[in-house]
């Protein structure tokens, strides 16, 4: 397997600081933060600039978090604000609807990103056709990409870009791939897309995703994420800062200001910050356990709440194979754990 970026090209960058950003940022961003980290990612040249709750259109409730300012909101000001780069928005067929989509886009949005588990690529149709029915360019992420092969995944992906897909991700929701986990499934999806374009997002509970997105460029891919300062769930993203000095020395670069990044992660996002993401002991069980990202600060919550250690809530999640929609598991299995301790200190 070579590891050669001779035959990589330049990809398309966006930043989802503004929707994956939002899980560390418990959903609090305000108008004034949005602006100006808007403004700075589109004068350092990313392309696209993804905007929404964590958790897609729809998303602020109960079960994911409410936000603090509306996320149609926060598009509008977001759209307002750049010049250059492509306002986007994250949707999850169940959680967002056409009505969500609709008003996201007369706020603004040019792009919508439609993510399903990495084994329900079927029921995105319709979310596919009504993005093309309002003139949008459609992206599809494959959540969860470390639990299936490469060819399972590539025959999802072939799915999506028969419903209309501009673009098909390998999402590592998890983090919890390995470089040769992500050549592989990249690799996969190049052979078999005719028209759709690939994209790789990456996750840094195992600290591998600039490695893992350096690898997935290697493999074809055609689009990369980040977000400044790496703010995401779980340990974060492959920060976009650091990814833009590393496709520069390797001759990757499409555009990109580096030192306008650096600048923004610095003096934009360092003040804004709620804590920095690193892969500390939980957020690495979730890459190990193959946990989606995002539930890793409920995990720690419920497990501070009920004395139960976040790092076995994580890894019983992940020997049941909880997937994204499944958050009502995180206090079932910690109830349940703390129960069995319990009775093992009656026995």
């Amino acid at each position: 397997m070579s590891w050669d970026l001779g035959g990589a090209k330049p990809p398309v960058v966006v930043d989802t600081t503004l929707r994956d950003g939002s899980h560390a940022h418990r959903h609090q961003y305000t108008v004034a933060e949005a602006r100006a980290i808007a403004r700075a990612l589109d004068e350092a040249g990313v392309f696209g600039i993804e905007v929404s709750h964590g958790d897609g259109l729809g998303g602020s409730s109960l079960q994911y978090g409410f936000s603090r300012t509306d996320e149609l909101e926060l598009i509008r000001a977001v759209r307002e604000e750049v010049k250059r780069a492509k306002v986007a928005a994250l949707l999850l067929p169940g959680i967002g609807t056409r009505k969500e989509l609709k008003e996201a886009v007369e706020a603004g949005i040019q792009m919508v990103r439609i993510a399903t588990q990495c084994t329900e690529a079927d029921i995105s149709e319709q979310h596919f056709g009504m993005a093309k029915e309002m003139g949008l360019m459609a992206v599809g992420f494959l959540m969860m990409s470390h639990m299936r092969p490469p060819e399972f995944l590539a025959e999802q992906a072939l799915l999506m870009e028969s419903y209309g897909a501009d673009v098909v991700y390998i999402v590592d929701s998890a983090g919890a791939m390995l470089p040769q986990d992500a050549y592989a499934r990249v690799k996969a999806l190049k052979g078999a897309l005719t028209r759709a374009q690939v994209g790789f997002h990456a996750h840094n509970n195992l600290g591998l995703a600039i490695g893992n997105t350096l690898a997935a460029l290697a493999a074809g891919a055609d689009w990369v994420d980040g977000t400044l300062r790496g703010y995401g769930a779980g340990a974060g993203n492959a920060a976009t800062e650091v990814l833009a000095a590393v496709l520069d020395k390797a001759g990757l670069n499409p555009g990109l200001d580096v030192f306008k990044l650096l600048d923004a992660a610095e003096y934009v996002m360092g003040p804004i910050l709620h804590f920095q993401p690193y892969p500390d002991r939980d957020s690495i069980a979730i890459g190990y356990a193959g946990v989606y990202s995002t539930f890793l600060l409920h995990a720690k919550r419920i497990g501070k709440e009920l004395g139960v250690d976040p790092m076995a809530i994580l890894l019983e999640l992940g020997r049941r194979q909880a997937v994204a929609g499944q958050e009502d598991w995180i206090l079932r299995v910690a109830l349940e754990l703390k129960e069995r301790e319990a009775g093992a200190v009656a026995d």
